[in-house]
């Protein structure tokens, strides 16, 4: 998966939660999802529209009625619900609100090994110095990524590290996202 399609995901706060509730057999209908989810009726339908937008979600054709039909993984969006299935595996339920932000999944998975911001940066090419700055911030006082200073560096710069959850998360991911 590019991580252009990876940050384009995570852009809706309801996107992976669906994708891991269908990657892990909930039915493809509206109430199960809600259920699962959480979300509110309208975060929901705007995030599942999204999903379809990108290709991740499609109808189910001849199952479902008009006003409530059912939907199905693509065989991209299997891709994608299964790293989603991966990251729920890993996480617990407090961890979602940090998860369903923009920014926190394709930051750590840019955190596969240690990075400079700028770097970081480089891998997300659309994040603006303010949301990484400020995910960084939030993500480390989850405590899911380190913060060090380089001494060596002129002047000393900043070098960020996934641990914990973090850490794990970034694992699962990182190998799945194509940095282009």
């Amino acid at each position: 998966m590019d991580i252009k399609l990876f940050v384009n995901v995570t852009s809706r706060a309801w996107a992976m939660p669906i994708l891991s509730s269908l990657h892990s057999g909930v039915a493809g209908r509206q109430a199960p999802l809600l259920a699962a989810t959480g979300a509110s009726r309208t975060a929901f339908t705007q995030s599942m529209d999204h999903l379809i937008e990108l290709g991740l979600l499609e109808r189910n054709p001849g199952y479902g009625h008009s006003l409530r039909p059912e939907f199905q993984l693509t065989k991209l969006g299997r891709t994608v619900a299964a790293i989603a299935g991966k990251i729920h595996d890993i996480s617990n339920e407090e961890d979602w609100p940090l998860l369903r932000r923009s920014w926190t999944l394709p930051v750590l998975t840019s955190l596969h090994k240690p990075s400079y911001f700028m770097d970081i940066k480089r891998h997300l090419p659309t994040v603006t110095d303010r949301a990484l700055s400020q995910s960084l911030k939030s993500i480390e006082a989850r405590n899911w990524v380190c913060r060090s200073v380089d001494g060596a560096a002129r002047p000393p710069r900043s070098i960020y590290s996934a641990v914990n959850t973090g850490g794990l998360i970034s694992q699962v991911i990182a190998p799945e996202v194509i940095f282009s």
